[in-house]
């Protein structure tokens, strides 16, 4: 089963369902799988008093996340066209429902999988309404420890989830290399004994691509049409050409990792005879003469006797008359 890649928009559309409708068009040029937004009412997901965090401030820091969050919102009637885009342009559509009348009308639109954002993991009210749904459940788990994820774990499946992804992630934009714990996504295959994937916050393209040398089964990496452009999450996403990449970078991993048998493999099988050695004649050698140390050497091509029977072929009868090079036959 390939990797499920998602190409997470997020607020990058920046309120406008223009711009939404590019990062679609751009994602399924990518080879992305699905593309993730965020749906949510401002007043219901943050309170006047909520500060930004600290990586959104850089552009106004005497700004509330609420009237941050205020300019990224689109309206669910913006969301059911960009649900029908999406169908137009054979990607998946995805979003993260961030309060409870949200969730209620990504429902009725129809969505297949059901994402919890990191920051919902420990929000028991949410937890319980999206497993009532029996929908498949991808679980973010940024910021959580162990206990965490047991507890979200245990409500999910208590309340009607049967089918859960967990998503290894660190809440930092960008996080730094050394806060990835990659190693984390086995700790938690081992102990919930679920599908594992990556959602990942840090620059480049390169820790997605070892995820899923680790295992990942899910990618989730954050993108926008420029880096440039106002709003909180730009800076810390990929461009259209570096998400391509990235894709390309996967889908190559992904059919390398193989089945873990150790056989040749069918294109180099071509290449044994041209490579390995054989045992042949290092001088003339008469017919009935033994063979020897002094007589016989190694050399290419290896369509002959293979090495690994020198010591049954030393002291043995030569069956015939060999020329210098010439491949010996018993």
């Amino acid at each position: 089963m390939s990797v499920f890649v998602i190409a997470e928009a997020g607020v990058n559309h920046n309120g406008s369902l223009e711009i939404a409708k590019k990062l679609v068009d751009k994602a399924k040029e990518s080879g992305a799988d699905c593309i993730k937004f965020q749906t949510f009412i401002s007043k219901n997901l943050a309170s006047k008093s909520a500060k930004k965090a600290n990586y959104q401030t850089s552009e106004d820091a005497s700004e509330s996340q609420l009237e941050m969050l205020e300019k990224l919102e689109l309206s669910f009637s913006s969301f059911k066209e960009l649900r029908r885009y999406c169908d137009s342009k054979g990607i998946m559509f995805l979003s993260t429902g961030f309060d409870s009348d949200s969730v209620d009308f990504l429902q009725e639109l129809g969505m297949e999988i059901w994402k919890v954002p990191s920051g919902e993991m420990t929000n028991l009210p949410y937890l319980v309404k999206v497993a009532s749904f029996k929908k498949p459940i991808i679980l973010s788990t940024g910021m959580g420890t162990i206990e965490d994820v047991q507890a979200s774990m245990d409500v999910l499946l208590e309340h009607g989830a049967q089918d859960i992804t967990i998503l290894h992630c660190t809440t930092e934009y960008p996080t730094p290399y050394n806060e990835v714990n990659l190693r984390a996504m086995d700790t938690m295959h081992k102990k919930f004994n679920v599908p594992i994937g990556y959602s990942d916050h840090t620059e480049g393209i390169e820790i997605p691509v070892a995820a899923v040398a680790l295992g990942a089964t899910i990618i989730e990496k954050h993108f926008t049409l420029d880096r440039s452009m106002e709003g909180p999450d730009h800076r810390a996403s990929l461009e259209p050409d570096e998400l391509k990449a990235m894709i390309q970078g996967i889908r190559h991993i992904e059919v390398a990792i193989g089945t873990g048998d150790k056989v040749p493999s069918i294109s180099e099988r071509k290449n044994m005879s041209v490579a390995r050695k054989s045992i042949v004649a290092k001088r003339k050698i008469q017919n009935g003469e033994k063979f020897s140390d002094e007589n016989l050497t190694v050399k290419r091509p290896g369509n002959g006797i293979s090495p690994m029977k020198w010591f049954e072929v030393i002291g043995k009868k030569a069956i015939r008359n060999f020329e210098e090079d010439e491949l010996i036959e018993q």
